[in-house]
């Protein structure tokens, strides 16, 4: 079985009244979520709502760069 890492670009919206995925027009990616930047309750939720777009288990989704920044690199397996 062959594993593909795709790394993304994702720019984090939180506190949104929406959780869902935006691909904008540079290829990159636009997540919104619920949960406040802090403890990264954030970062979690960018997780499993990108876990759920790629329907991927939240096991295969990475982030790699960014853990305090809106604008995050995620690994995608």
């Amino acid at each position: 079985m062959e594993f593909f890492l795709v790394r993304i670009n994702v720019k984090v919206q939180p506190k949104s009244s929406q959780e869902k995925v935006e691909v904008l027009p540079n290829g990159s990616y636009k997540v919104f979520v619920h949960s406040p930047p802090a403890d990264g309750e954030a970062n979690g939720a960018v997780v499993k709502v990108l876990a759920e777009y790629f329907k991927k288990a939240k096991s295969g989704i990475q982030i790699i760069s960014g853990n305090t920044s809106r604008n995050k690199i995620v690994e995608v397996e």
